[in-house]
């Protein structure tokens, strides 16, 4: 039980770090992340939040 509460802890905490899909830190983000490491969900809120 307390491997799975460490487990759930360390997923919340980790998630907290990462900007919000959207947000200009995300795009930042995305611009310099390489192209060819974009997932194609990425590359969707890529150009739904940040280009247009």
């Amino acid at each position: 039980m307390k491997k799975a509460m460490l487990a759930l802890l360390s997923t919340i905490i980790l998630s907290a770090c990462s900007p919000a899909i959207g947000s200009d830190e995300w795009c930042e983000q995305m611009k310099e992340k390489p192209k060819g490491d974009w997932t194609a969900t990425e590359s969707k809120d890529f150009a739904k939040h940040c280009i247009f």
